[in-house]
């Protein structure tokens, strides 16, 4: 398969399957003209970081759970603590989303919204300074 096919089937950008050649997360193989040429071993590979990548792994947590899809010897403790450390980073990030959005919900109701000048809002953004 050339780029083309295996960004339709893998459903990625062309410049992103480039990017993981680069940085060594799949080897396609060179036909004599130098183009790339996928196997189903690489569509594997790329469609499997596509998912991990949309659950919002990071590029080393890819490469860390790629390796051990890859050894039979795994252990499977060792995929779910990586699992459950970005899942504690989730729910971090939750929290923090969900403290932003009360604070900056009572910011809006505090505001009359009228055609004074005073506004909370700003006070608020304007009290770091």
């Amino acid at each position: 398969m050339n780029i083309g096919d295996v960004a339709r089937r893998a459903s990625l950008p062309a410049k992103t399957i480039r990017y993981y050649e680069d940085i060594g997360l799949v080897k396609p193989l060179r036909d004599t003209n130098g183009y790339r040429a996928f196997r189903d071993q690489d569509l594997h590979k790329l469609a499997f970081l596509s998912r991990a990548r949309t659950l919002g792994f990071t590029i080393e947590d890819c490469r860390t759970l790629m390796a051990l899809y890859a050894d039979q010897e795994r252990a499977s403790a060792d995929v779910k603590r990586i699992a459950e450390v970005h899942l504690t980073q989730i729910d971090d990030k939750i929290a923090q989303l969900e403290a932003m959005r009360d604070t900056l919900s009572e910011l809006v109701r505090s505001c009359a919204g009228d055609h004074r000048p005073d506004c909370p809002i700003l006070k608020d953004l304007a009290a770091g300074v």
